[in-house]
């Protein structure tokens, strides 16, 4: 006779134990012992992607100030509001690195060393739009691979990749647009 009884569901319950570890060393903030071994990895992916940010937007601003032809007028537009999301995205990053403890990496030297995406300094119209459109497929590829390896070692710090990945998919579809006409 087979027993169809299924065992109690568990309940959910807090760790206590990672409570009481929250009351200690109140002067590091946000940052909890359950943080872990993680930490260190999430600030070193979260200042490549402030490097990242900060090549786009010197790149985009470039390309605002050097595109010319028939459509360049409203294309630069569409740069420099690029740029301005950029920038953002930069400052949302460098607040969330200085939250977890850490120390924002704005070195110039090292920027592209550091960057996903890369600087250009096409002078054709075709080719910045083409450029700026791989950079933000780039930056769409590193940022959904971040949201997989945060999963549930930082929920914060994956809500604001996913927001910044969702901004940067708009950016592509738009360049793609661009493209297109």
């Amino acid at each position: 006779m087979n027993d169809h009884r299924t065992a109690a569901p568990q309940r959910l319950a807090l760790d206590e134990t990672a409570l009481s570890a929250a009351r200690q060393d109140v002067f590091d903030g946000a940052v909890t012992p359950t943080y872990g071994p993680w930490r260190d990895d999430i600030l070193q992916l979260l200042n490549d992607a402030l490097a990242t940010e900060l090549v786009c937007v010197l790149r985009y601003r470039r390309h605002h100030f050097t595109a010319v032809g028939l459509e360049s007028p409203k294309i630069a537009e569409e740069f420099l509001v690029h740029a301005n999301e950029e920038l953002a995205h930069a400052d949302r990053i460098a607040r969330r690195i200085v939250q977890l403890g850490g120390e924002p990496d704005f070195q110039p030297n090292s920027l592209l060393e550091r960057s996903h995406a890369g600087y250009d300094e096409s002078r054709q119209l075709e080719s910045m739009i083409r450029s700026n459109l791989v950079a933000e497929r780039v930056a769409v590829e590193s940022y959904r691979q971040m949201v997989q390896l945060l999963a549930d070692k930082d929920p914060t710090t994956r809500r604001l990749i996913e927001d910044v990945l969702a901004e940067e998919e708009r950016h592509a579809d738009e360049l793609r647009d661009w493209l297109d006409r």
